[in-house]
This record gives structure tokens, C-alpha cells and sequence, in this order.
């Protein structure tokens, strides 16, 4: 670990992070849990358009509605993962896909990648495993990815 002077402020991780919902008012969804982002995870810098998508992984009449966001944090992986279930949580999701067992939920934020990490532990992998797989992760990050990073 690397001592920083009293006066220097920790270095800031660039965190991406997916967003969908697909019950209740999906739009305020996600806007809540961005401000919500904002207030304990760090400062969003910029948010994708939200786009509507079908469910993926499981048959639901409900669609989704995605968002991808980047946020610069202080917070470390563990406490980014932590703070965002929290947030689903407040929002109403009462439980998390197990084992591919997808359902309906209010709020969904998975965590993308972290700055340049690579994270592979049973709670937590980074860059997120299945992300190059789903259009409503991939476009809406694509949106927000500086064209170096894409």
C-alpha cells in the first residue's frame, strides 16, 4: 500500500457499471440508483441513454430498460460491490440471481471493470465474465467509453 501525505487526496478508479430494470417505474429506477451512485460510490462523470431491451436469461412480459455509467471512486472493488448491493436493496431487490436464475427485478448494478484491474474471486470477478455477450450491457457502455478504450 502506498502512504500519501495528509494533504494529497487518494487516487480516483475509473468504475463502470451496468444498470437495468424491469419492474415498477424502470426510468426512475435507474435515475434513483445513479444519484444514489453518486452520493456513495463516487462522482458519475457520464451516463448512456437508457434503452429498452427483452430479459435475457429467463421469459419475463416485463422488459428492461439499461444504462451503463462511469463513475470515478476512492472506494476499493469489495466496497464499490458492497455499496451498489446496498443501493439495490434499498431499492427493492430482494434477492440476486444464483446459478444462471435469473428473474424480475426492480434495480439490477453490475460492476464492469475497475480502472484497469482484473478481480477473480468467488464474490467478485472483473472484468465482469458475460459482459461481451449482452447488447444491453455492451451498447450502452460503448456509448460512454472514451474511443481509445473501446
Amino acid at each position: 500500500m502506498i502512504k500519501r501525505p495528509p494533504s494529497c487526496s487518494p487516487e480516483r478508479e475509473k468504475l463502470y457499471l451496468s444498470l437495468g430494470s424491469n419492474l415498477g417505474d424502470r426510468a426512475q429506477n435507474l435515475r434513483r440508483a445513479i444519484a444514489l451512485i453518486e452520493e456513495r460510490v463516487g462522482a458519475v462523470q457520464r451516463v448512456s441513454s437508457f434503452i429498452e431491451t427483452e430479459p435475457w436469461g429467463f421469459e419475463s412480459e416485463h422488459p428492461f430498460l439499461n444504462a451503463a455509467c462511469l463513475v470515478l471512486t476512492t472506494l476499493s472493488p469489495i466496497e464499490c460491490l458492497e455499496a451498489t448491493q446496498q443501493i439495490e436493496r434499498e431499492l427493492g431487490r430482494k434477492k440476486k440471481s444464483k446459478n444462471g436464475k435469473y428473474h424480475d427485478r426492480p434495480i439490477d448494478i453490475d460492476l464492469l471493470m475497475y480502472g484497469d484491474q482484473t478481480i477473480s474471486t468467488p464474490r467478485l470477478t472483473i472484468p465482469h465474465p458475460r459482459m461481451q455477450e449482452r447488447d444491453f450491457v455492451m451498447i450502452p457502455l460503448r456509448e460512454i467509453l472514451p474511443s481509445t478504450e473501446r
